[in-house]
C-alpha cells in the first residue's frame, strides 16, 4: 500500500490529515484508505486531532465514532459538540488484524501477545488456539512498536497490516479476528460544512439535541421523524454537565434538512427540544447500503 509522507510542521495544511494515535493504527489505515493523496498527522488525543484543523494546520480530522463489535468509541460523542468542526464525510474501515512479530519468530516460538484490550477480545479464537498469554496494551499501534522494540521472537502483537509494515515485523497470520464484519465507522471533519446535492446520492444528516425534562419527551421529540417517514440510523443519549437527569443525544437520520420531511421532522423536535444543532450533512458512504443488503440476505 502506498502512502503519503507524514506530515511535517511545514507541511501543506490542505493536504494534511490528522488523526488520534500513533502511525500504523487504525485510524492512520483509514486515512490513508480514504484519501491517500493527503499526509497523515498523528496526535496524541482526539481533541489534539482536532485542534489541529480548528488550527489551521489540517485539512481534516479522522475521527472514529463507532465499531461493529466494540460500539461506541468513548467520549467522541462529548467533543463532537465542543470541537467547533462539522462532518463532512464518513468512511467505514475494515477492521483485519494481524498476527505481528519480529524476523525470526514463528507461529511455535510466541508466547505472549500484545494488543488494545479491544483488539484481543476480538480474537480469542487465535489466543486460546495458540495458548498465548494477553497483554493489554494502550493501542494496537503502540504494541506493535514495543514488540519491534524489544526484539523477542517469543513476543507478537495484534495490529494492522500497516504497523507491521511501519515497525518492521512480519504477520504470522492474517484476519485474525473472530468476526469478519468487524467494521469501524470513522466520521471527517473540517473547518467548514458543504452542503451536498440529495440529486448526486444519498445524505447523512447528524446533529445533537436536548429534550426537556419531563415524561414522554423523547418519545414526542421523534414522534415527528416516525410520522414524515424519516429513518435514524443512530441514537445515542449521554449525560451533560454531570447532571443524571439531564440527557443529549447524537443522532444520525437518512436526508438532507432542505428536503420536506426531514425539514418537518426537525421543526417538530425543535417544539420539544432545548437545543437542536446540525453538527453535518454528507454523502451517504456506500458501505451503508451494502450492509443494509447483507443483512436482508
Amino acid at each position: 500500500m502506498e502512502t503519503a509522507n507524514l506530515a511535517d510542521p511545514f507541511a501543506n495544511p490542505d493536504r494534511t490529515i490528522s488523526f488520534q494515535g500513533l502511525l500504523g493504527a487504525y485510524s492512520h489505515l483509514a486515512c490513508v484508505t480514504a484519501f491517500p493523496e493527503l499526509a497523515p498527522l498523528p496526535c496524541t488525543e482526539f481533541e489534539d486531532a482536532f485542534a489541529a484543523v480548528r488550527d489551521g494546520r489540517a485539512r481534516y480530522a479522522m475521527i472514529p465514532i463507532e465499531n461493529s463489535l466494540a460500539g461506541r468509541v468513548a467520549d467522541i460523542h462529548h467533543l463532537l459538540p465542543l470541537g467547533e468542526l462539522h462532518i463532512i464525510g464518513e468512511h467505514y474501515q475494515r477492521v483485519c488484524h494481524h498476527l505481528l512479530a519480529v524476523k525470526g519468530a514463528t507461529l511455535d516460538t510466541v508466547r505472549t501477545v500484545h494488543s488494545h484490550v479491544h483488539a484481543l477480545g476480538q480474537c480469542r479464537n487465535i489466543i486460546r488456539t495458540l495458548n498465548l498469554r494477553p497483554v493489554i496494551a494502550t493501542d494496537t499501534a503502540g504494541a506493535a512498536a514495543e514488540i519491534a522494540g524489544y526484539g523477542d521472537i517469543t513476543q507478537a502483537a495484534i495490529a494492522s497490516k500497516l504497523a507491521g509494515e511501519i515497525y518492521g515485523l512480519v504477520s504470522l497470520q492474517s484476519s485474525i479476528e473472530d468476526a469478519d464484519h468487524n467494521t469501524t465507522r470513522f466520521v471527517v471533519m473540517a473547518r467548514e460544512p458543504i452542503d451536498p446535492n440529495p440529486a448526486r446520492g444519498p445524505i447523512v444528516t447528524t446533529f445533537i439535541f436536548n429534550v426537556r425534562n419531563v415524561p414522554a419527551a423523547l418519545y414526542k421529540a421523534l414522534g415527528g421523524f416516525a410520522t414524515n417517514g424519516v429513518n435514524i440510523t443512530k441514537l445515542e443519549s449521554y449525560l451533560v454537565g454531570g447532571n443524571f437527569t439531564a440527557a443529549q443525544f447524537y443522532a444520525d437520520v437518512e436526508g438532507h434538512p432542505g428536503e420536506r420531511n426531514l425539514r418537518l421532522a426537525l421543526e417538530e423536535l425543535a417544539f420539544f427540544s432545548h437545543e437542536v444543532r446540525i453538527i453535518g450533512v454528507y454523502p451517504a458512504h456506500p458501505y451503508r447500503f451494502q450492509a443494509r443488503l447483507k443483512a436482508v440476505e
